[in-house]
């Protein structure tokens, strides 16, 4: 439906606006009927009726949804999470490298094990899906359980230890990667994509409030046992740090997501959403300043990534920090801001990324040289990818920004970050199912 064509029209008919919005509500198209508003308050902002609507929809307070959690499925699913944290948190569990212990399998299995209950979570909440939930629950956990045999292959001792390493943060991304697919089944359009990546963020936001309360709460408990001179068995202890652990992910998702709803049907407009997007927002002149000052200071010492592996490391660090902060700044319906706003907005997440992809040009540059003159090492491997995948990115970013106009520049910047979500699953896959084949 032509909603722009029919408001132009009836710029001076207030009853025709009105009934055309009702229409567009019974519909399910306000959206549309919104972004057209925005487009013609653009046009014409002295026409007094468009200003009226423009305000009227901007401060209308979002329709809140109906949740459907099951709170008995919560306290269950987190407490039975938390009991299989505890028992694989004991030193019988930890992974053997050359004969001594190196990491508890806790720190691998951890997010496959998540990604279970956290599924298991979302179906008895009413997502649906048992057959689909059953066998990712299969997949994630067989690739968490592969690495626990894989790294035997690996004949070199540090090679095998800095493949146990990657596979912390890579079988994370492997157990997110699933619950995406999960949530984004039939429902594969960049609005619900990223509105999932937003969402994502919140979630990990909450559960590190729930890690600070959890840190506060064993310190308190162990300092007033300390003052009666009794000290909490090794079992207790690993109770309330390694159990305490495990609820956080079931309870971080079921205070933030509505398992009722597709991700796009989320509310973003209140809470912790609202915090987040302001936060990212303020942080973004922020960091487009310690990026210029940095490009600044490169020329001076230029040669410091090529001959230091740590600054490497903070290299990537910084540049899935940037990611993080340009999808949590980006509005995932732009039409809630002023033109101005957004106008802006969209300069600084441009000039972010801009600048970001410079800076990973550097590094990517720096790391083939080190590959160059020492040889393919699996971490270097790793590196690579990673790189190529973050620059492809932000490429991918500023050029839809470079064809897109006022009106649908979010909508580009949903599209680059949904597109490079599978990219992001997969390379981590790769990784973890790879690699000890690679370097055996």
């Amino acid at each position: 439906m032509m909603y722009l064509d029919r408001i132009r029209t009836a710029q001076t008919d207030p009853e025709t606006l009105e009934q055309t919005y009702r229409e567009a509500v019974q519909r399910s198209e306000d959206d549309a009927f919104m972004g057209a508003i925005e487009q013609a308050y653009t046009e014409t902002p002295e026409n007094l009726l468009f200003g009226a609507w423009h305000f009227r929809l901007r401060y209308a307070p979002a329709p809140s949804l109906a949740r459907s959690v099951s709170w008995m499925a919560v306290i269950l699913l987190a407490a039975a999470n938390g009991l299989l944290f505890w028992w694989l948190s004991a030193e019988q569990y930890m992974i053997l490298v050359n004969g001594g212990n190196y990491l508890p399998a806790l720190l691998l299995l951890w997010a496959p094990i998540s990604a279970l209950f956290v599924m298991a979570l979302l179906v008895f909440s009413g997502s649906g899906r048992r057959n689909l939930a059953l066998l990712l629950a299969l997949l994630v956990m067989a690739a968490g359980i592969y690495p626990l045999w894989a790294h035997t292959l690996i004949r070199d001792t540090a090679l095998e230890q800095h493949y146990l390493d990657q596979m912390i943060p890579h079988l994370a991304l492997v157990a997110w990667a699933t619950v995406g697919i999960f949530l984004l089944r039939g429902r594969g359009d960049s609005a619900n994509r990223f509105a999932f990546l937003i969402k994502s963020l919140e979630i990990f936001i909450m559960a590190g409030l729930f890690a600070i309360a959890g840190v506060i709460f064993t310190s308190i408990t162990a300092g007033l046992f300390e003052a009666l001179a009794i000290q909490l068995p090794e079992s207790i202890m690993r109770l309330i740090i390694a159990g305490g652990a495990g609820l956080i992910p079931v309870l971080a998702v079921a205070v933030i997501y509505n398992p009722a709803a597709a991700p796009a049907e989320q509310s973003f407009h209140d809470g912790l959403s609202k915090v987040i997007a302001t936060l990212m927002r303020v942080l973004l002149p922020l960091t487009l300043l310690v990026l210029v000052i940095y490009l600044a200071f490169i020329p001076f010492r230029f040669w410091e990534p090529f001959q230091n592996r740590d600054v490497l490391i903070i290299y990537n660090a910084m540049l899935f920090a940037v990611v993080a902060l340009l999808v949590g700044a980006t509005p995932i319906q732009p039409q809630s801001l002023a033109p101005t706003r957004q106008q802006w907005l969209r300069r600084g997440l441009i000039a972010v990324a801009l600048l970001a992809a410079v800076v990973s040009l550097y590094a990517l540059a720096a790391i083939l040289y080190r590959t160059w003159e020492g040889g393919i090492t699996l971490n270097r491997l790793t590196i690579i990818g990673w790189n190529l995948i973050n620059i492809g990115i932000l490429v991918n970013l500023l050029l839809r920004q470079r064809s897109a106009d006022e009106h649908n520049w979010a909508q580009a910047m949903h599209a680059a970050f949904g597109a490079a979500m599978p990219v992001y699953g997969g390379w981590a896959l790769f990784v973890v199912l790879a690699m000890p084949w690679l370097f055996r």
